[in-house]
């Protein structure tokens, strides 16, 4: 029996449709001058201070899934367009904080919004954003997300015969 995979596999179409997204995004979000990776950090720190969060880049860096380096240009590139405010942090001096600038909630909010309209037309085959293939869909790409990345790799069943130890 052949090991090959009939068509793209699954490694392939994630990213592809990643990049899909990605663009999209992009897109969708231009006209509010906001790039897809500004819009995570500005919509993830929204989220973070409604619920009475004021994290620090480092956090916020661990949230997004951003490299820490990658979260502090983007955070200067923010604050210079008076979208967000770094301040430092009084618990730690060598952490920032970050906090949404009142124009900056308000084109967080613009900018939610028009992804998740954006996010229920490329779910329409599914059937939209609010449907059971949609969550079935969501279940399975957080437990690929929890996967470690450095987990061993599985070995191969091998048949087991009545002689071999346990």
């Amino acid at each position: 029996m052949s090991t090959e995979p009939k068509g793209p596999t699954p490694g392939y179409l994630v990213w592809r449709l990643s990049t899909k997204w990605r663009v999209a995004v992009d897109r969708a979000l231009a006209p509010l001058g906001l790039t897809h990776a500004q819009y995570t950090l500005l919509a993830s720190l929204y989220g973070m201070q409604r619920s009475g969060h004021s994290p620090s880049q480092r956090r916020l860096a661990d949230h997004t899934g951003l490299e820490p380096l990658y979260v502090s240009k983007l955070a200067r590139t923010l604050e210079s367009a008076g979208l967000l405010r770094r301040t430092p942090d009084p618990a730690d001096t060598r952490a920032v904080q970050l906090s949404l600038t009142p124009e900056g909630r308000e084109t967080a909010g613009r900018a939610i919004t028009v992804t998740h309209e954006l996010l229920d037309r490329l779910l329409a085959p599914l059937g939209g954003l609010h449907t059971e293939r949609t969550e079935a869909l969501t279940r399975e790409l957080r437990l690929l997300l929890d996967a470690p990345l450095d987990a061993p790799p599985r070995s191969p069943t091998r048949p087991t015969s009545a002689s071999s130890e346990e």
